[in-house]
């Protein structure tokens, strides 16, 4: 039976791999595009490193014939629709678009008279416009909006919700031009249900930096919170929780050890660099909150020191157990997982540092920890212990029978000498 067209996924991460799977799934042939050769292989082999996609659900994919993982762009000829889902980092504190230019540079001889190309990661309001537009043209001799069309969806992945997935999810969309906007509508309309037009790419993008700094400063407002509540001998957790029984005007957020992820991080910089180099002036808003968040894992080991302090004994040399190594419950994603620089800390202190996450992958895994099994543990076998991020594999873990200081950064585990955040 003919598909619907083909349609070329580049980046095969936890928002690629989604999208793929389901644009597969309606009807579309699909090839997804890593550079990744062990992640290629592992597609392959019907194996899925993604918490979203099952197993089962790859495997069915690639017996139905409509998907297929490749390194190779030679495998995109003739696409009708490309989704961009390329990582954009920092480097050095600046927005890294390589990995979109690499991308836009290898599609674009790919394309075909009519050809659609989406972007979908996190960027400055202009990159589609600005950069990518651009190269798109001066690699494949067409020109957009009239040989080729262009659009920008923000991606809106939340890796391990069971109620948000990406169908469920509204998605914003928008094109460079009125023919690239509904083309790049009937798209997303086959994959999602509810679809969300803006006038142009800017404000589309601009749309994603807005509802990460959102997320990024309100956090940054309650880390901060925690932090001089514990100072005035205060419970913050007790008192949020009293402040979010207010029925209007409040949203809840709660401490944590610092942010992960590729957008928390990462995207409100984008924005403010944005800001900076356009404007000649500073988003006072983000470059607080990063300076808060970022040095949350530094005051995890100073409270952990304390702590230690507390029962005799010095952090150099002492056995810390770490739980949870992904930056979010019940994944394995640690991209800027705050847990590494707690890590990093404990060891340069001279701690001897175990760690525990059965998501995280062992190619994945920090050389600075030793990776212990939940089964493994023995909770007093250690000097104490930090609750980064709590899956519920933890559950079976016996905090409240033990007697080490227990460091707990997400008010999940209860015992005698565990404290909070």
């Amino acid at each position: 039976m003919p598909g619907k067209g083909k349609v070329v996924v580049v980046g095969q991460g936890y928002v690629g791999l989604p999208v793929a799977m389901r644009a597969q799934e309606v009807g579309y042939d699909v090839v997804g595009i890593d550079l990744d050769e062990i992640k290629v292989t592992s597609l392959e082999s019907g194996h899925s490193y993604v918490s979203d996609i099952s197993d089962e659900e790859l495997q069915s994919a690639l017996k139905g014939g409509r998907y297929k993982a490749s390194s190779s762009y030679d495998a995109a000829a003739e696409f009708d629709v490309a989704v961009l889902t390329v990582p954009t980092p920092l480097r050095e504190s600046l927005p890294d678009l390589s990995f979109i230019e690499s991308a836009a540079i290898s599609i674009a001889s790919m394309m075909k008279q009519g050809s659609l190309v989406i972007l979908e990661s996190t960027t400055y309001p202009g990159t589609t416009e600005e950069l990518l537009v651009p190269l798109l043209e001066q690699n494949s001799g067409m020109a957009a909006g009239s040989d080729f069309y262009v659009g920008y969806s923000p991606e809106r992945i939340d890796p391990g919700n069971n109620k948000w997935g990406l169908m469920e999810t509204p998605k914003v969309v928008s094109g460079v031009g009125d023919k690239a906007l509904a083309k790049v509508r009937e798209f997303y309309g086959d994959l999602v249900l509810t679809v969300v037009p803006v006038s142009s790419p800017k404000e589309a993008e601009l749309a994603k930096l807005i509802e990460n700094t959102f997320r990024h400063v309100n956090i940054a407002l309650v880390n901060e919170i925690a932090v001089f509540a514990n100072q005035l001998g205060v419970d913050a957790w007790e008192a949020i929780e009293a402040a979010n029984t207010k029925p209007f005007g409040f949203m809840k957020f709660t401490p944590g050890p610092g942010v992960g992820g590729h957008c928390l991080p990462v995207d409100p910089s984008y924005l403010s660099w944005q800001v900076r180099r356009k404007l000649g002036k500073s988003f006072r808003f983000v470059e607080l909150a990063n300076d808060i968040n970022d040095h949350m894992p530094d005051y995890v080991v100073q409270r952990l020191m304390a702590m230690l302090n507390r029962v005799g004994k010095a952090i150099s040399g002492s056995k810390i157990l770490i739980v949870g190594v992904a930056y979010k419950e019940n994944t394995g994603d640690i991209r800027e997982a705050p847990s590494i620089r707690i890590i990093d800390l404990l060891r340069d202190f001279g701690a001897d540092v175990s760690a525990v996450d059965p998501y995280v992958e062992r190619r994945q895994w920090p050389s600075e920890a030793t990776e212990v099994s939940v089964n493994e543990i023995n909770v007093d076998n250690f000097d104490a212990a930090v609750v980064v991020t709590y899956h519920r594999e933890f559950e079976s873990i016996n905090f409240e029978k033990s007697s080490i200081p227990v460091l707990d950064t997400r008010r999940a585990v209860k015992s005698k000498f565990t404290e909070y955040l």
